[in-house]
């Protein structure tokens, strides 16, 4: 009797141990998925909460607009050619299309970032272009950029900036050379010179003559002159120019349209 009570109760502990193992397994499962219940409530509540902070709230709406990098053009200027719209949601107002509407109304910007100042801010930062050479046209100058751009006509030529004269021949060879690279390409020729030539010349240089696109050169306001040739070799020519002055002071005119053999004529 006392072995067959040990042999039936063997049997019983090991059907309570089969049965009881997977019932764990089961409560963590359902513990898991409230928690992911809880977490797509939450998430949903924070989804809804920010689309309605970003598109339907007060709170981050565009409201002002600053300008920084202005020189010559007014902050106001800038505002009224970005045209923000105020008081739309910040986080839907088009920042390209504001960059693109400033370039566009206003050439003499050569760049414009556009970024957003939360909570209420669009923030414009320019910068304008600056006149490397004038073109003197019916009492008035425009103003050419360092790329060749014609960007704004003004009623007084800024100070310092040497007006470009074109001079180009429409016979002959010099016509040729007209048709071969254009008027553009001239003035772009003339800039490059321009850009080339030492601080120490460009502040007193008050032309840059274009002949052709091989001979152009400077008049400096004390009347000496300078035979530059082509905007090629830029760099050289513009120490060899440097050098050549300090060695010739007294010269009234310096060529060194091939740098590797200058010259200098006159007292």
């Amino acid at each position: 009797m006392a072995g067959s009570t040990t042999e039936e109760r063997a049997p019983r502990g090991e059907r309570r141990q089969e049965s009881s193992g997977p019932a764990p397994v089961r409560r963590l499962g359902r513990r898991h998925l409230r928690v992911i219940v809880v977490l797509a409530i939450v998430l949903a509540f924070t989804g809804s909460g920010a689309f309605w902070l970003l598109y339907g709230s007060d709170l981050v709406r565009a409201e002002k607009v600053s300008v920084s990098g202005t020189r010559i053009l007014t902050p106001e200027q800038v505002r009224e050619a970005a045209d923000v719209p105020l008081g739309e949601p910040l986080i839907s107002v088009d920042t390209d299309a504001i960059a693109s509407r400033v370039s566009r109304k206003l050439p003499r910007i050569d760049t414009v970032d556009v970024d957003r100042s939360w909570p209420h801010g669009i923030v414009l930062k320019v910068t304008e272009r600056t006149p490397v050479l004038l073109v003197q046209k019916g009492g008035k100058f425009i103003e050419v950029d360092e790329e060749g751009v014609r960007f704004a006509t003004v009623s007084r030529a800024p100070k310092g900036v040497p007006t470009l004269e074109l001079t180009v021949s429409r016979t002959g060879s010099a016509a040729a050379g007209l048709r071969r690279f254009g008027e553009d390409r001239l003035v772009r020729e003339a800039v490059r010179v321009a850009r080339a030539v030492p601080d120490s010349v460009a502040r007193t240089t008050r032309s840059v003559k274009v002949r052709s696109y091989d001979d152009i050169s400077l008049e400096l306001k004390d009347g000496r002159t300078v035979a530059w040739g082509s905007s090629e070799k830029g760099a050289a020519k513009g120490r060899t120019l440097t050098a050549l002055m300090k060695a010739a002071p007294h010269a009234r005119h310096f060529d060194v349209s091939v740098p590797t053999a200058p010259a200098s004529s006159g007292s």
